[in-house]
């Protein structure tokens, strides 16, 4: 069974610094593309950030690039997102996701973020 299970959400001052984590199990993490989603209300989901399974190549969307960096660890099953300059609109529900091919293997719970002064 696939658990994806994030932590690392709280608020947080605009400028701010935090760490998502999403501990991976019931697949095998190495071989698969994980990704960020993030969901404000009233918006739709969007992607954030992507990482190929051996973490050789990474992706951004346009209003997280130079701000935020996606990596991961295969001995830990754990895909990360630091997120630094923290501002008002970066304020969501993050999720992570695992993706194999054309799969989609599964989805977090999703962790709130909120920049908040």
């Amino acid at each position: 069974q696939v658990q994806l299970v994030e932590s690392g959400g709280g608020l947080v001052q605009p400028g701010g610094s935090l760490r998502l984590s999403c501990a991976a199990s019931g697949f095998t993490f190495s071989t698969a593309v994980m990704r960020w989603y993030r969901q404000a209300p009233g918006k739709e989901r969007e992607l954030v950030a992507s990482i190929s399974s051996a973490g050789y190549t990474t992706d951004y969307g346009d209003s997280v690039k130079g701000r935020f960096t996606i990596s991961r660890d295969n001995a830990k099953n754990t895909v990360y997102l630091q997120m630094n300059s923290l501002k008002l609109e970066d304020t969501a529900v993050y999720y992570c996701h695992a993706r194999r091919g054309a799969w989609s293997l599964g989805w977090g719970q999703g962790t709130q973020v909120t920049v908040s002064s």
